[in-house]
């Protein structure tokens, strides 16, 4: 396995799971249906541990265009790769986001809240001010970066002769799904907590493709990208600073 496929499959699973309980949360029918934000904070993490695990030994398991380009800002990536790794998680993202719909077809069509169907693609505020809402995302995502670059340590970031990650692996992946739920349940309220541009886009592009009635809000698409982009360079920075 190539790491462009791994950066596939490891996002692609993430987002089945995590997107997937979601769906078992709000969507009208499911045996999970309203069992609340720590259900969903939990399987999301878990569902990193997951992607990390799958993905770790071949790529590093970056699932997360903020994952890749912190890396490289602090020059344990190589700037060729990161195109291809974005690429690839955005893929990944779009084809979890592809079978969260096909695995709850049914309880779509038999759900009228075009709301609660769209979070089950992508976040959106709980109060919806741009300013503060982009400050969210920056904050959660700075502490994403700035902890996974201490939990990797300098040891296990590295890269190797093609450029491709030999990072977190397994070693990795429970520590930061830890990292994950704890940010969920301490951050997650205000925005639903996005930290990944492709978890956030590439959904919601596949929410404006699939037959799901309800805008899919593209006023706000750009706060889960422009956030995550700011609190990762922040968090690269500080890491620097601090060397």
């Amino acid at each position: 396995m190539t790491p462009f496929i791994a950066e596939i499959l490891g996002t692609m699973l993430m987002i089945l799971l995590g997107n997937g309980v979601v769906a078992n949360v709000v969507l009208k029918g499911t045996k999970g249906n309203n069992s609340g934000w720590i259900v969903i904070s939990t399987a999301w993490g878990f569902a990193v541990f997951v992607g990390v695990a799958v993905a770790g030994p071949i790529s590093g398991a970056h699932l997360n265009p903020i994952v890749t380009l912190g890396l490289a800002l602090i020059g344990k990536f190589a700037w060729s790769q990161v195109a291809s790794y974005i690429l690839a998680q955005f893929i990944g993202a779009m084809l979890g986001a592809f079978l969260v719909w096909l695995s709850h077809k049914d309880h779509f069509a038999a759900t009228e809240d075009e709301g609660g169907k769209l979070a089950c693609f992508c976040t959106g505020p709980a109060i919806r001010n741009y300013s503060s809402n982009l400050m969210s995302e920056i904050i959660a995502t700075f502490v994403l970066i700035f902890v996974i670059f201490y939990i990797a340590g300098p040891e296990l970031i590295m890269t190797s002769d093609t450029g491709a990650a030999i990072g977190l692996g397994t070693v990795g992946a429970l520590p930061v799904a830890i990292l994950v739920w704890v940010i969920g349940l301490s951050l997650g309220g205000t925005t639903g907590y996005a930290i990944n541009p492709a978890r956030d886009l590439g959904p919601r592009m596949m929410h404006a493709i699939l037959p799901i009635k309800g805008g899919s809000d593209w006023g706000y698409a750009w706060v889960p990208i422009v956030g995550p982009v700011i609190g990762s360079c922040l968090a690269a920075i500080l890491y620097m600073l601090l060397l």
